[in-house]
């Protein structure tokens, strides 16, 4: 392995606030600092309950900032789930979906406007330090998609050797920029790795408008922890890599004070789905809610959802409100001033909830809930309806232990619909008893089906785009 080749710095923090950002002011655009966890569950923080380990840095942003509680990844799983994040659609209006293999011939096309280029074209510095995951050709890579840097793994940490059941994936990459290395890094020092080089970002760059995307690979398996945090927590490895990733954003966090951009910048935390509960020991928590990583119930595409801006962002605020991973381009686009997409994108300005504008409430009239190309669920205002379909479970059976999982089995679910404000964790169907419910929801799924297509209903969708194609050589 060639890991001497880094001349890493150390240490990194991440900070919030500016002046009170109006679009168009460039002198007051904020920095923005993207950081998103790979795997992490609603309940890993332990400002939402968590126990055995500690996240005192993130919990220190939401002090300091406003928490939403009901924020949800686009899919929950890997591509997809960035894919919307980036771009602001819907994963199936790009035909994104899944994780995409080191054997994949396709990822993110270049016709899509990502919150990397808008920013960029805006003004701003852009890097990304960690997993990208859509498109490991150089096509597809970050530096052809709006990003000035790139340090980090293509796809995902398990997509190697020494996978527990699929034997035949290649050498994991580490990249720098468009090239290899090294192969089979050491994934202990990985966040690390990622921490030196965002405070190295933000040190080169306190001069100037940045955007800095740091999408951990942890706490994805398999996981890996340095030196410095192994057998820490009494959680054990799971709660050792969370006090690391939290560790990270505190670095960051100092970095940005250490250069007085603690009021300039804007901190986003969030995570890419829940946790992957068949791997038991090695899996986080849903704090309650159904099911994980992989499903459209709460426990999969529910997850954490911090932002802090210090004298711009009240502090101390919780929204329940609805929100998504498609509406951070939109919002982010408007605080800089920047060009929202050519192409129609699904996402919304959320700035009036995250600042707590006087009857402020989500954009959205429904959020859709896709499985593959499957719509499984909708949600709207306080009610989730799900349509019949298969899903996977552990069915009150543990996870799997020490890094190998557990089996699941396949369960299905009939129409059926949730209150979430009164039942977070989906256990009581109200479909009988709101009838007039279940026929409004069923109305806004069908003008989904029209618009992005279903496989359950043969709908093919009139405004599916395609992903870009790796060019002939």
């Amino acid at each position: 392995m060639r890991i001497a080749l880094f001349a890493l710095l150390p240490a990194c923090t991440t900070v919030l606030g500016a002046l009170a950002v109006r679009p168009g002011w460039a002198a007051d655009r904020p920095n923005i600092v993207l950081i998103y966890a790979d795997d992490m569950g609603w309940g890993d923080l332990t400002c939402q309950g968590a126990q055995g380990f500690a996240t005192p840095n993130l919990d220190r942003l939401a002090e300091q900032g406003v928490r939403l509680t009901h924020f949800y990844t686009a899919q929950p799983v890997c591509s997809a789930s960035r894919a919307a994040l980036l771009t602001g659609c819907y994963p199936n209006r790009l035909g994104i979906l899944g994780a995409l293999s080191p054997r994949a011939q396709h990822g993110i096309h270049e016709d899509e406007q990502t919150l990397a280029e808008l920013l960029k074209a805006a003004g701003y510095a852009t890097a990304i330090f960690g997993k990208w995951h859509l498109g490991h050709h150089v096509q597809f890579l970050p530096t052809r998609h709006g990003f000035d840097e790139y340090f980090g793994l293509p796809y995902s940490n398990d997509m190697w050797p020494r996978h527990p059941t699929i034997k035949d994936f290649p050498e994991l990459p580490l990249m720098e920029g468009e090239e290899v290395v090294a192969y089979m890094p050491d994934q202990n020092q990985l966040t690390t790795w990622y921490t030196e080089r965002a405070v190295q970002f933000i040190e080169r760059h306190a001069a100037q408008p940045f955007f800095l995307y740091v999408p951990h690979t942890m706490p994805h398996v398999p996981l890996g922890v340095s030196d410095k945090f192994r057998g820490r927590s009494a959680q054990g490895l799971y709660g050792d890599v969370i006090e690391e990733i939290d560790w990270s954003v505190g670095e960051i966090v100092a970095a940005l004070a250490r250069h007085g951009l603690t009021e300039r910048t804007l901190i986003i935390f969030s995570s890419d789905n829940g946790p992957w509960l068949s791997y038991g020991d090695h899996a986080g928590t849903t704090a309650g809610l159904r099911e994980g990583k992989g499903t459209t119930f709460e426990g999969g595409v529910r997850v954490p959802c911090i932002m802090c801006w210090p004298g711009t962002i009240p502090a101390g605020r919780v929204v329940s409100e609805p929100a998504m991973t498609i509406d951070i381009l939109p919002t982010l686009g408007r605080l800089a001033g920047a060009e929202l997409p050519r192409q129609p994108i699904d996402g919304h300005d959320i700035w009036p909830l995250i600042v707590g504008e006087p009857g402020a409430v989500s954009p959205h009239e429904a959020l859709y809930f896709y499985w593959d190309r499957e719509l499984q669920a909708v949600r709207s205002g306080r009610w989730k309806l799900h349509f019949e379909h298969e899903y996977r479970t552990l069915a009150g059976q543990p996870g799997g232990s020490g890094g190998r999982p557990a089996n699941y089995q396949q369960a299905r679910i009939g129409l059926a619909l949730f209150d979430l404000e009164a039942d977070p964790g989906e256990t009581t169907d109200l479909a009988a008893q709101h009838p007039e419910v279940v026929a409004r929801l069923q109305q806004l799924a069908d003008a989904a089906r029209e618009d992005l297509g279903d496989t359950a209903t043969g709908r093919q969708g009139r405004n599916v785009r395609q992903p870009g194609r790796l060019a002939a050589p």
